[in-house]
């Protein structure tokens, strides 16, 4: 099964990334996920369903840890595995 994860982290600074989405940003990209497109006001990432659940557990409890005081997120079922 492939997945899309959508995700942003709160507080917002529009002057300069906060901690918390620093850390989501390298979460995710560290991720090894196929797609992954980090923006300043939302995010998306896309890969097999266990790198990707994998990836929301750790962009979670790190951001969690960073400061953010809310993470809204969203998981899609997208297609199946190409094996």
């Amino acid at each position: 099964m492939r997945l899309r994860v959508e995700f942003t982290t709160e507080p917002f600074d529009l002057d300069e990334a906060p901690a918390h989405a620093v850390v989501a940003r390298e979460v995710i990209e560290g991720a090894e996920l196929d797609e992954v497109d980090v923006g300043p006001f939302g995010n998306t990432a896309e890969g097999a369903a266990d790198r990707v659940l994998t990836a929301v557990d750790a962009l979670l409890r790190k951001t969690l840890e960073a400061g953010a005081t809310r993470v809204s997120l969203q998981v899609n079922v997208v297609g199946e595995d190409e094996r």
